[in-house]
């Protein structure tokens, strides 16, 4: 049983966190969609609103009166279960509601919870408010990353924050850490909060293997890029190939070779790029590829869960050569929840770890992120094994 003021606390500061990250922006801002995968700010700050009113409050707060019965067409995401919605690539012609009456509507919720908090002990409740928090952290990396885009494709390339590191520096040396070959436990294991893609704790064989101590940096990346990464066809998939001289790639993204150095567009401006940070905004494709530049190749998300307490994460969320499915006994949950994860479950690679942009209180060691190959707007890098 979860304490209930400790988890109504861990809700309040998740609603505020969210409200926080937007603070910087200008109103223009928040309606801003450049491409179908980033959604405006203005969407997240209802989607995760209507999340609380869609799952606790309609079944469960039986005095609650519904902000607006047009919200949950606006606000849905993907679940077919509660019905029909605004289709993804429209979310940035929702110039109403204006976003004063969707903070309204962040108010209108969070009251509502809390005064049903005041009323009901059930812990149903109580672990569809915890999914529920978890949710909105999720898309307050989503936020920031979507942000980040928006900004970063205006022309003027304006400052977001200048207080928000981005690009930590690792200034260690490269160091290899050696894995005996055996069977592994893989899979959440505590009484503490996961997603059902971690649940069906299970046993895997491993070959003996090593992995990198650190992520790969910007410097060993643009050496990648000055031994030609990017025209050498054979270090690519042949999807990568053609996604690489489709859409003309030749950088990470938000990289600009200004008067021949490479800067690069960061949440506080168009900056130098330093040498020792690790690399980020990459796609599978590029990661595969920079491997089999090295002679090395991707981990995949067992040997990564394996050896994680040897070595820092959380600073990129890390590309693995493991295809994106479920564990041995992998039951999806009844109803609209049940679309969380499992739906997905199909030509996506499994990312670990976490980022910069996650916030705290949020990841683990068993976490399955999980994203398309040509996908790199999150702040994904790669560690390299062999």
């Amino acid at each position: 049983m979860i304490l209930t003021d400790s988890l109504l606390d861990f809700f309040l500061e998740t609603r505020n966190h969210t409200e926080k990250i937007c603070e910087p922006l200008e109103i223009e801002d928040y309606v801003v969609q450049p491409i179908v995968d980033v959604s405006p700010p203005k969407w997240h700050l209802g989607h995760s609103t209507w999340f609380f009113e869609e799952f606790i409050l309609k079944p469960h707060a039986k005095a609650y009166e519904i902000f607006d019965e047009d919200f949950s067409f606006v606000f849905n995401s993907y679940y077919e279960t509660v019905g029909k919605r605004v289709v993804r690539s429209d979310r940035g012609n929702l110039s109403r509601p204006s976003v004063e009456k969707v903070y309204a509507y962040r108010d209108h919720v969070t009251e509502a919870i809390k005064n049903l908090f005041a009323q009901n002990q059930d812990q149903e409740v109580f672990d569809v408010l915890e999914i529920g928090i978890h949710h909105e952290k999720q898309h307050q990396e989503l936020l920031l990353t979507d942000i980040k885009f928006i900004l970063g494709n205006n022309p003027l390339l304006p400052v977001y924050s200048e207080g928000f590191d981005g690009h930590p520096i690792e200034r260690r040396q490269t160091d290899w850490i050696s894995m005996d070959g055996g069977i592994y436990n893989i899979g959440h294991n505590s009484d503490g909060f996961c997603y059902d893609n971690e649940l069906g704790r299970h046993k895997v064989y491993l070959h003996p293997y090593e992995i990198a101590n650190k992520l790969v940096t910007n410097s060993e990346y643009i050496a990648f890029i000055d031994a030609g990464g990017y025209q050498k066809f054979d270090l690519w998939h042949a999807e990568g190939w053609d996604w690489v001289t489709g859409n003309k790639i030749s950088a990470p993204l938000y990289w600009h070779d200004v008067e021949g150095s490479w800067q690069h567009y960061t949440l506080g401006g168009l900056q130098k790029i330093e040498g020792d940070a690790p690399v980020t905004h990459i796609s599978y494709y590029e990661a595969f590829a920079f491997a089999q530049w090295k002679g090395c190749r991707l981990p995949t998300e067992f040997e990564w869960e394996t050896a994680q307490e040897f070595f820092p994460w959380g600073k990129r969320w890390e590309w693995t050569e493991s295809a994106y499915l479920p564990y041995p006994g992998y039951k999806k949950a009844d109803g609209a929840l049940g679309e969380y994860n499992g739906k997905f479950m199909v030509n996506q690679k499994v990312l670990r770890g976490g980022s910069v942009a996650t916030p705290k209180k949020h990841t683990r060691p068993t976490y399955r992120n999980f994203f398309q190959t040509g996908l790199r707007w999150q702040f994904t890098g790669l560690r390299l094994a062999k």
